[in-house]
């Protein structure tokens, strides 16, 4: 035991470095941590800066991150969804950002003397909102963890205790976002510089609504918990979507237009008036501002496709013009080609996928290039690889200017109202109690912006490609509803793994791309109808994600030997 707690110092002491390293370049040392810092709310405000940029505080946008889910396909199958992660390479449990928040909250006390709460509640508001964060990404990567209340010492016993159960944590963390609305301002503010109070009831609605479905979805299973509440989650949801309804603060992005509106909204410059954009991170190259997590990711939205695009998959799961499914419905066009394909359906197809009329690039001279130019092209490199062959549009500013070899200059959308709406709706689906007033408040007024007929409760269609069919229509649609309004935002795996769909969506399956003969050049296998099948060598039994294991990721061997009495690893991963 004694050789552990020598270990457990010396990565604990490794982790308060990490922790500090970005702050300690910042400031000092002996003003950080000297008894005169944290005196004034400037000093409070000077540490919570450092949340909304550390690595640590993972809030940046997660736009074009759907390649680990069913909506899109890479040049290589997801890792993950192969069921091929490796227990060797998991990584230990981070909780270097949990003791930066829990350092600011042990101290933040100090202001008390000479200041009052209103000088600093923002920013003690703030500390709540991002300890919150933190511990939702913890939860959603490995179910189970300590919830740890104070900042630890090196011989601090925390440091050894068992992990909590997910549902205690999730109890944590609404409570905690609970507290941080009643200290942030309910003001809209600019969305890009400050969080509100509205922010923390938008993440506290994904944070009750991932529990809910995941305790009902999951029940008696590995991943469960002792006596399941989803009931008490949804409510939660609701609760907190209704008052940021109510407060009138935010709504749907529309200038009338249906044919644009929902694709403008994803290229505009500047959020800081926009009604739906709840949070966003400004981005500009020339104050050395430039996203780098757009650069890491294949210059994801510098140049389309780039090895990337969307699936057959998605691309089936937008409806008609008339609001019924394509599945025996002659207003659909067939496949023959990305524009017949295109044909009476949802708006937000076109205004997701491109099609070879759209504009492509807006040059400095205003000289135009149209996406017929990739289409005409399409595999034959690699700025023009597109796997499945529909190409990405949603997210794209076709003006040049904004996109340099260095950093993307397009500004981020983190939260928006839209999310607010769909949680609400699954919320009050998932209770049973959804009616059409619940709808007309919330998913017609995403069709709205784009044309579509209103969702209505008693007339939905049976559609037989349905991807639950044992559920109601009712959830069924919300789901659909969500997943083409959320395409490319980051959450399809999130909403996969919290309703245990990945037997349905995942499991034995390869994401397909539409009919090949419109290829000018093939360089991907087909399947036996034509459509493009790119994994059909790589995976040739499909997708085989293990049910049993890969919806929570592993815990590295090192940790649990540091607290083998204690430290359980997740299921499936052995001891």
């Amino acid at each position: 035991m004694k050789i552990i707690k020598i270990i457990g110092c010396i990565i604990l002491g490794m982790i308060l470095y990490t922790c500090e390293k970005d702050f300690l370049d910042k400031h000092p040392l002996d003003q950080v941590g000297s008894e005169d810092f944290f005196r004034s709310p400037r000093d409070l405000e000077t540490y919570v800066n450092q949340f909304y940029t550390s690595e640590n505080f993972p809030i940046s946008p997660a736009f074009g991150r759907d390649f680990d889910s069913d909506n899109s396909i890479d040049i290589t199958a997801d890792i993950r969804l192969q069921g091929a992660l490796n227990l060797d390479d998991a990584r230990s449990i981070d909780f270097s950002g949990v003791r930066s928040v829990n350092f600011f909250l042990d101290n933040y006390a100090r202001v008390k003397e000479n200041h009052d709460l209103e000088e600093y509640k923002q920013y003690l508001g703030e500390a709540l909102f991002f300890k919150a964060l933190i511990y939702f990404n913890l939860l959603d990567r490995y179910g189970d963890i300590q919830w740890l209340t104070n900042t630890l010492n090196t011989d601090s016993p925390e440091l050894y205790k068992a992990r909590d159960p997910r549902n205690v944590v999730t109890d944590s963390i609404i409570a905690t976002l609970d507290k941080a609305a009643t200290y942030l301002t309910d003001s809209k503010t600019n969305g890009a510089s400050r969080i509100n109070k509205w922010m923390a009831l938008m993440l506290q609605s994904r944070v009750a609504l991932f529990e809910g479905s995941w305790e009902e979805y999951h029940a008696n299973t590995a991943f469960g918990v002792v006596n399941p509440q989803p009931e008490k989650y949804y409510s939660k949801v609701v609760e907190a979507t209704t008052a940021i309804i109510e407060s009138g603060l935010y709504d749907i992005y529309s200038t009338g237009n249906p044919t644009s509106d929902y694709y403008n909204l994803f290229k505009l410059r500047d959020y800081s008036s926009n009604q739906e954009v709840m949070f966003w991170q400004e981005f500009n190259t020339e104050l050395g501002q430039g996203d780098l997590v757009f650069r890491r990711e294949p210059n994801y939205r510098m140049q389309f496709p780039y090895e990337n695009s969307l699936s057959k998959s998605l691309a089936d799961s937008y409806l008609c013009i008339d609001g019924n499914p394509i599945a025996n419905n002659n207003l659909f066009q067939g496949y023959t080609s990305i524009v017949t394909e295109t044909q009476n359906r949802d708006p937000r197809f076109t205004q997701t996928i491109a099609i070879p009329d759209d504009v492509w690039k807006i040059y400095g001279d205003g000289s135009i290039s149209y996406y017929n130019e990739v289409y005409d092209n399409l595999n034959t490199r690699v700025d023009l690889n597109c796997p499945g062959g529909y190409v990405i549009k949603k997210g794209y500013n076709p003006e040049v200017v904004y996109h340099v070899p260095q950093y993307e200059d397009t500004p981020g959308i983190i939260y928006r109202y839209a999310e607010v709406l769909l949680n609400y709706a699954e919320a009050k689906a998932q209770l049973g109690i959804i009616t059409q007033a619940d709808l007309d408040i919330s998913i017609n007024k995403l069709r709205e912006r784009v044309g579509m007929p209103n969702l209505v409760l008693g007339s939905i269609v049976q559609d037989p490609q349905w991807d639950f069919p044992t559920l109601s229509p009712i959830i069924n649609e919300v789901r659909r509803e969500r997943r083409v309004e959320l395409a490319l935002e980051g959450l399809r795996f999130f909403d996969i793994r919290r309703w245990a769909a990945a037997d349905e969506l995942i499991v034995g399956e390869r994401p397909k791309g539409f009919l090949a003969s419109q290829l000018v050049r093939n360089i991907y296998p087909v399947d036996q109808n034509g459509f493009l099948d790119p994994y059909k060598n790589q995976i040739p039994n499909g997708y085989l994600f293990d049910v049993s294991r890969d919806y929570l990721l592993p815990i590295s061997k090192a940790q649990i030997e540091l607290n083998k009495d204690n430290l359980i690893q997740n299921p499936g991963w052995g001891e």
